[in-house]
């Protein structure tokens, strides 16, 4: 939704949104340009919120520290563009596919467990609940990594993570890069089926209004943007990406609708 807004004052310049200082923003990652795109333009704060309903909602928020308000813009982005620090009360870590817990070093990543006097502790009348509760902790499905100063960085739902070749790649972070091109409204980026590496990236593009742009292009701008082996095999222009009843990429008709995009190629 904000990205729609965004698109609609970039149309109409003349809106006044001076009583706007800040929004809450959640749901789904916040692409950095967009982030950047509305303090600069507009003087509005997007501060990122992540939750679940079992969280009771709002578990962490993307705010700066005090000492970090005389950064730069670029280093405040860098804190702004993640899921944020928890809610007093809470704890969180990180484990890996064993359950061992990871290290809050900024580069390990593993899923998001949560625990704390709000959370929920078992689902009602639900087989679910052996599998997503353990000792105490909540087992979120994110897969993130915590950096040093606590901040949480969410690169995947674990079922949307892509493993090629037995690499991991952030859809995420795919998405955010190409979304932050001038010619790209949305971006949602999916694992298909490949014959050699089990599963590629494939991008699906919606261009802002007026925009031209080609695959190539979009290869090209991502290529000092991400690691070489996360750029996607095939990018599709496509009129409108499925969504939720809440607005979220709905990746899972995406994945259906092209699964034997790259088996095809």
């Amino acid at each position: 939704m904000w990205l729609g807004i965004k698109q609609y004052l970039d149309a109409h310049p003349e809106i006044d949104v001076s009583s706007i200082r800040a929004f809450l923003c959640g749901g789904s990652a916040v692409p950095r340009s967009m982030i950047e795109g509305y303090w600069n333009d507009r003087g509005i704060r997007v501060v990122q919120g992540w939750g679940m309903t079992e969280t009771n909602p709002v578990a962490s928020m993307a705010t700066l520290k005090p000492h970090m308000e005389e950064w730069d813009l670029q280093e405040q982005l860098d804190r702004l563009e993640t899921a944020g620090i928890p809610t007093p009360g809470l704890q969180v870590k990180i484990v890996d596919e064993m359950g061992e817990e990871l290290p809050h070093d900024g580069e390990a990543f593993g899923e998001l467990l949560i625990r704390g006097p709000w959370i929920a502790a078992e689902y009602y009348k639900d087989d679910r609940t052996p599998q997503s509760f353990e000792n105490g902790w909540l087992r979120t499905g994110d897969v993130c990594k915590i950096t040093p100063e606590g901040y949480i960085r969410i690169t995947d739902r674990s079922k949307d993570v892509i493993k090629s070749g037995g690499e991991w790649i952030s859809s995420l972070d795919v998405e955010n890069e190409l979304m932050a091109h001038p010619a790209v409204a949305e971006a949602t980026v999916v694992g298909l089926k490949h014959v050699k590496w089990q599963e590629r990236p494939a991008a699906f593009v919606v261009l802002a209004d007026g925009a031209e742009t080609s695959a190539a292009a979009l290869i090209e701008y991502l290529s000092s943007r991400v690691a070489k082996w996360w750029l996607p095999d095939e990018i599709v222009f496509i009129e409108e990406i499925p969504k939720t009843g809440t607005g979220k990429f709905d990746k899972k008709v995406v994945r259906d609708q092209y699964a034997d995009l790259l088996i095809d190629d």
